[in-house]
């Protein structure tokens, strides 16, 4: 059974997709807080739901790029 070897720059182009999601989930929580005239210290309690819009955000662009990995895959096969 062959090892699985997953390279350093796998890893971090992963790192910096949930960073991304991670931003992007804070800034939709903070306009959020904006928005509704929120408390300031909303932005620490609602990190939780941050965390996990952060892991729905990850998973949803994981399955993204699997999909056009996989078109693009299927296409450079058929071409030769």
């Amino acid at each position: 059974m062959k090892d699985i070897v997953i390279t350093s720059r796998r890893i971090k182009r992963e790192l910096l997709w949930i960073l991304a999601s991670f931003v992007a989930s804070f800034a939709l929580n903070v306009y959020a807080i904006v928005a509704y005239n929120g408390q300031l210290s909303e932005l620490f309690w609602s990190l939780g739901f941050v965390a996990f819009f952060t892991a729905i955000l990850y998973l949803l662009s994981a399955a993204v790029r699997l999909v056009f990995f996989t078109i693009l895959c299927t296409r450079l096969t058929k071409n030769h």
